[in-house]
């Protein structure tokens, strides 16, 4: 993802995030498991964005229009995921910015860790023209959990290192070596990619110029992607993120349990009705890694109430939270490894 030979302003995430450390005894099955899901949302999630509207990170209107087209863009794919503007930042997960400090993101579900008065995303140059097109659907693409794609290691991209650093620290985007080598050099684990193969028309792909590449040769003169969402992207995003069914979700009843045959990265989903107000503990039982999730019904708009992961602990997800009788919430449980046993369960109590 590039602007122009002339002028290559590069996206970078902001910080990158550091390598999760499993436990000891973690089998290599279940690390990757662990680690290619680690950042996913449950699918069914509503993000929930808002942009910077006073400051000095105010987004202009027509940057705005940009970055909703892009939205929808993802969206018409026939994810799983929806997005929502919302105009609270305090009430968003992704929060949007515009200024000179460059384009950038965190990635999935890391913006959670982050304040309401702080940025989840940036851009750092006009998005009224193609390129900028590119780099808003680049930036939501990062939010989604997608990496990289030229840090793949499956690419066998051979750089000219010092090469880089020279083209990346000096004009436009002036990074020192460090944040070269993390948004270029580094290779990404093969636990943090999806498949084995590399895909240089990726959304998530830099256009680089003639020289940064020694291998493969046939890039030796550039490469220069389309700057769309590829048919690799959509095979992704619909893997993590497949439509929901029409059907809605069944019950939860306190102290009943549900078994849930779901293999690696499935989910199973569910409603509860509080029969009283009170506090409620929601637990999963059995082998498997898991990530439980809970919304609240908001008229028709789930918000985040409570989350869980016990991936790669020694123990089962959990939440505790009060809950109110005449309300609505949706639970939702992502097996990330299922190991051997192949199955889990939930239970309300």
């Amino acid at each position: 993802m590039a602007k122009g030979k002339e002028s290559r302003q590069y996206c970078r995430q902001h910080p990158p995030a550091p390598p999760r450390v499993l436990p000891d005894g973690v089998s290599h099955e279940r690390a990757n498991a662990i680690l290619a899901g680690g950042l996913k949302w449950v699918n069914g999630t509503i993000l929930h964005y808002a942009f910077f509207a006073r400051g000095p990170w105010k987004v202009p209107e027509p940057q705005r229009a940009v970055v909703r087209a892009a939205f929808k863009e993802w969206k018409a794919l026939g994810i799983g995921l929806e997005y929502q503007e919302v105009p609270d930042l305090s009430e968003s997960e992704v929060r949007i910015g515009y200024s000179d400090d460059g384009s950038w993101s965190f990635v999935g579900r890391d913006v959670l860790h982050r304040s309401t008065k702080q940025r989840t995303m940036n851009f750092g140059w006009d998005l009224t023209n193609p390129y900028g097109h590119t780099t808003a659907l680049h930036e939501i693409g990062h939010t989604l959990g997608l990496e990289h794609e030229h840090q793949n290691p499956f690419a066998g991209i051979v750089w000219n290192e010092e090469a880089v650093y020279t083209s990346l620290g000096g004009p436009p985007n002036n990074w020192p070596r460090a944040t070269t080598f993390s948004n270029i050099l580094r290779k990404l684990s093969v636990s943090e990619v999806e498949g084995s193969r590399w895909d240089p028309k990726s959304i998530m792909e830099y256009a680089f110029d003639a020289g940064l590449i020694v291998k493969p040769a046939r890039f030796q003169s550039g490469l220069n992607p389309p700057g769309t969402i590829s048919a690799a992207d959509k095979k992704w995003a619909l893997k993590w993120y497949p439509p929901l069914p029409r059907a809605a979700p069944p019950a939860l009843v306190p102290m009943q349990s549900v078994p849930l045959e779901l293999a690696s990265g499935q989910q199973g989903d569910f409603r509860f009705e509080p029969p009283a107000s009170r506090r409620y503990e929601i637990g999963t039982f059995g082998h498997s890694d898991t990530l439980l999730v809970l919304f609240e019904n908001i008229d028709g708009d789930l918000r985040f109430l409570a989350g869980d992961d016990d991936s790669g602990l020694e123990r089962n997800a959990k939440l505790a939270v009060k809950l109110f009788k005449g309300r609505s919430y949706t639970l939702r449980v992502r097996v990330v490894y299922a190991g051997d046993a192949g199955s889990t369960g939930v239970m309300c109590w």
